[in-house]
């Protein structure tokens, strides 16, 4: 058996079938960076435990979670709240690890959006770190997510995963984008200072993982990203055969590559604001501002569902 960590915030359409469908395990752990809404109410309705932690990074919070929260069993999986453990998932994890020789094992994603499988335009299969040993593996922060360090060797699983990428709708998506955008910029910027193209990779990368980082890298450098990146992924990886729903989500892609571009511009070129001493109204009333000290932090509280 191993233990499902589902990782949280500002949840509540998608928890509810998220932890149904992890309780194929007898340890599923949602650890949530403090919800305002109903995700931890509609959580404690199922047998999990809750752990509350600030979210600082994706990097970070991943980090925090497997050296500070303890699972009952050696494996963990991590899984997020858009995403769902199929059977089929759950029956090869649990066959691998009667053999297993890695760290870590990494899991394509299926990724649905507009009740369709965006096979072609997603560069399915498109992998990431799920299935892994919490003392071998850890995140740093990479853009607006993050990048697994594995001390050892990794491998790759057969199964899926669904992905409901957009399941919270498309105003919640753009908000997020929109936030991941910032990040990616500075990202962007970070890389074409220090960084540089792994041509080596890029070719002969042994794994989709490591050629599709190399394409990244060299994608930063590409004049025109987003049209770049819309005839990319609508005409070379067959996003036209995933017909309307895979025009819109290029089309999104694109729109979220140019969002990068204009705040990477900003951040060159864009002097930003400094505040001196100054009143805000001079010869008038200053605005209100609240006094009070900022609240410390409380401790992560965990608590176990009914």
């Amino acid at each position: 058996m191993f233990s499902i960590y589902i990782l949280t915030y500002n949840e509540e359409l998608d928890i509810g079938p998220c932890i149904e469908s992890a309780l194929l395990s007898d340890d599923v752990i949602v650890v949530d960076s403090l919800s305002s809404d109903r995700t931890l109410e509609i959580a404690q309705r199922y047998p999990v435990r809750i752990v509350e932690h600030k979210f600082e990074s994706h990097g970070r919070q991943r980090t925090w979670m497997l050296q500070e929260v303890p699972a009952k069993h050696p494996w963990i999986y991590i899984l997020e709240a858009d995403e769902r453990m199929t059977p089929e998932l759950f029956n090869e994890c649990l066959e691998t690890l009667k053999s297993a020789d890695k760290v870590g094992y990494y899991v394509a994603e299926r990724v649905m959006f507009m009740n369709r499988w965006i096979r072609h335009s997603t560069q399915y299969p498109r992998y990431q770190l799920r299935l892994l040993r919490p003392d071998r593996v850890w995140f740093s922060d990479y853009g607006h997510t993050e990048r697994e360090v594995c001390d050892g060797p990794t491998g790759f699983l057969q199964e899926t995963y669904p992905h409901y990428t957009c399941s919270k709708g498309l105003s919640r998506w753009i908000e997020k984008h929109n936030r991941y955008s910032t990040d990616e910029a500075a990202e962007t910027l970070r890389q074409l200072e220090e960084g540089k193209v792994n041509w080596a990779e890029l070719v002969f990368g042994k794994t989709e993982v490591a050629r599709r980082r190399a394409l990244k890298d060299l994608s930063l450098r590409l004049p025109f990203r987003p049209i770049v990146r819309f005839f990319y992924m609508y005409f070379i990886l067959g996003g036209c055969w995933d017909g309307s729903p895979g025009l819109a989500w290029c089309t999104l892609q694109a729109f979220y590559e140019y969002l990068i571009l204009l705040k990477t511009w900003e951040m060159q070129y864009l002097p930003v604001p400094e505040l001196d001493s100054k009143p805000l109204n001079p010869g008038g009333e200053d605005p209100p501002q609240d006094s009070a000290e900022e609240a410390p932090l409380q401790p992560e509280e965990v608590k176990m569902g009914e």
